[in-house]
């Protein structure tokens, strides 16, 4: 059972040694599966700005998730994200996603437009990442941005035989029609 909203947190407190373990490999099977975490103070957001905090989230392949802090301290501790266990203070909710780009500029934008929630950093690559470099990476091209330009680049020399192919038989074309116009000017 993972918190995943403001009014679950409090009923956090009384979990059990089972419910503890629970949420101790449910974040350690996120963690498994992202690249990059990014964790945020939320104190003070309305339920509506969590909620389409959240919408966006899940539209580009983001998991939030709100648990206690102690918890996920343990369930990254022989992961990656390890290095950011002592920043986990106060109530903070944890973006996991394997596309850090994706991650970066989904809570950058929200932290943008909602002075309440306010990034208090991330790691990804096992490297803790500060402000400054989440920001960095919320203006990055997204992966999928970063494919298309490269189908582009991949495609352009493919494009440009086929139309240096394509030339000759056209300017045989045209050769030939210039001769039999020429023709048609000197019978006349």
């Amino acid at each position: 059972m993972l918190v995943t909203s403001t009014s679950e947190w409090s009923q956090t407190m009384g979990l059990n040694r089972q419910d503890k373990a629970a949420v101790i490999e449910e974040v350690k099977a996120l963690a498994a599966e992202s690249t990059s975490l990014i964790f945020a103070d939320y104190r003070g957001l309305s339920v509506e700005a969590i909620t389409a905090l959240r919408k966006e989230a899940r539209q580009n392949g983001v998991k939030l998730r709100v648990a206690k802090n102690t918890l996920v301290s343990r369930a990254v501790a022989e992961t990656p994200f390890a290095c950011a266990a002592d920043s986990f203070t106060g109530p903070l909710v944890y973006g996991f996603s394997a596309d850090p780009v994706a991650l970066a500029k989904v809570l950058f934008n929200f932290a943008k437009k909602n002075e309440a929630f306010a990034i208090k950093g991330g790691v990804m690559d096992g490297k803790a990442l500060d402000l400054a470099a989440i920001e960095a990476l919320s203006t990055m091209p997204s992966r999928d941005e970063l494919i298309a330009k490269l189908m582009a680049t991949m495609n352009e020399p493919i494009a440009k035989f086929v139309r240096t192919l394509n030339e000759v038989p056209a300017r045989l074309v045209r050769t030939v029609a210039a001769v039999r116009d020429s023709k048609e000017q000197a019978a006349a």
